[in-house]
């Protein structure tokens, strides 16, 4: 049997008035998607603990069938997995994004989607002048990167940057045990960013530049059950973004890099969907993660999130479902990770909905994939990590 989970990051989302009442996967043309469910189980999960803050990193580590109240121990160290970064029993590691203030509020998390070029060219302006011999910063994709701080212990409330779009920076700084030496970090890098000529370009260019880093999602070394002892079956990744690839790394997934795909919207579909193809005859399960919905709803674009969603229908799901005709007893998974509200452009804990295509799978409603629908089937799953042996398995429930 062969199985395939597609995730359309953050897909789920609230009604919005410019979509008549309708939320983007009701209003988004999605042929392929509409289907599959003729003969699907369509049902809600809860992927992020109630009490748990709202982030991929939870609620991919749900869907990948792990309990994150037993195996979570923040983002950086999942990140820090997909770098190969060797965590010490004492390092503590951040993950460090390039962001953009305006009018000292939180204005761009990521920093316009800076290029590696630009974003390495800084870091190492960061390394060069903020490095000592217990703080290091590694180097990640666009504006993702980690630090990793040996010799000091933390008790930290930190804020994601795309959680606090457009509040205040002083009421969101870190908070805590050792606080200062986190907070001295970002901001003696304003500093050194302020008058740096990659800033002056991107500004001449109306593009945002880079006002500091961001430092969050800190934890300590994290290590997960491999997923074929968990589940028996050996499992490929397709992804663009560093927390999905360390959730693989961590459950020993193969990790299928794939030519243009950039963790943006304006990622390489068709090249996912051809590598999911191949990774198919070797591997039973293969998880294809798309994060373009998920970056439209913290840049508050409804039309783009459309957009990503009718593109991840025509180009990876459609395609998808009619290679795993070739395969016997063969499954299909669609779901979210969590809502990426347009309205809030951040990450809510509300349930998502899913859809489970495939061998001995008879539909438990006729109707076509929605929140709202998904939501009437009379299926919900509350712990969402059980989701995944629901998937495999086909467990009674």
């Amino acid at each position: 049997m062969k199985h395939i989970i597609v995730i359309p990051d953050g897909a789920a989302d609230e009604p919005l008035e410019i979509f008549d009442g309708k939320t983007v996967i009701e209003a988004a043309r999605t042929p392929n998607i509409d289907r599959l469910c003729r003969s699907a189980y369509q049902g809600m999960v809860r992927t992020v603990p109630e009490g748990v803050a709202p982030g991929s990193d939870v609620a991919q580590m749900s869907i990948l069938g792990y309990n994150v109240l037993e195996n979570y121990n923040g983002r950086a160290p999942i990140e820090a997995a997909a770098q190969g970064i060797d965590l010490g029993s004492e390092d503590w590691v951040f993950r460090c994004n390039l962001v953009t203030y305006a009018d000292e509020c939180m204005a761009d998390h990521s920093a316009g989607h800076i290029s590696n070029e630009e974003a390495g060219k800084l870091m190492d302006v960061i390394r060069s002048e903020l490095e000592t011999e217990n703080i290091r910063f590694y180097k990640g994709v666009s504006y993702r990167h980690l630090c990793v701080i040996s010799g000091a212990t933390f008790d930290l409330e930190t804020q994601p940057p795309h959680e606090i779009i457009g509040k205040p920076i002083d009421k969101n700084l870190p908070k805590g045990k050792n606080e200062s030496l986190i907070r001295e970090l970002m901001l003696r890098s304003r500093s050194l960013f302020e008058n740096h000529e990659i800033n002056t370009v991107r500004m001449d260019l109306g593009e945002n530049p880079v006002s500091s880093i961001w430092l969050w999602g800190q934890g300590r070394k994290t290590e997960l059950k491999p997923f074929k002892d968990a589940y028996g079956k050996t499992g490929a990744m397709i992804t663009a973004v560093d927390l999905a690839r360390g959730l693989a790394t961590l459950i020993g997934f193969d990790i299928i890099n794939v030519e243009g795909a950039t963790g943006y919207y304006d990622t390489n579909y068709q090249g996912k969907t051809e590598a999911a193809k191949e990774a198919l005859k070797t591997h039973d399960v293969v998880v294809v993660h798309i994060e373009g919905p998920d970056e439209a709803g913290h840049s508050g674009n409804a039309v783009i999130k459309k957009k990503a969603l009718e593109r991840i229908d025509e180009l990876v799901i459609g395609p998808l479902a009619e290679e795993m005709e070739k395969y016997q007893g063969s499954r299909m998974l669609v779901m979210p990770d969590h809502p990426t509200p347009i309205r809030t452009q951040g990450h809510t804990a509300e349930p998502v909905p899913f859809l489970i295509y495939g061998d001995g799978i008879k539909p438990n409603i006729d109707k076509t994939f929605s929140e709202r629908n998904a939501a009437q089937s009379g299926l919900f799953i509350d712990e969402g990590y059980q989701l995944m042996e629901f998937f495999l398995k086909g467990m009674r429930r």
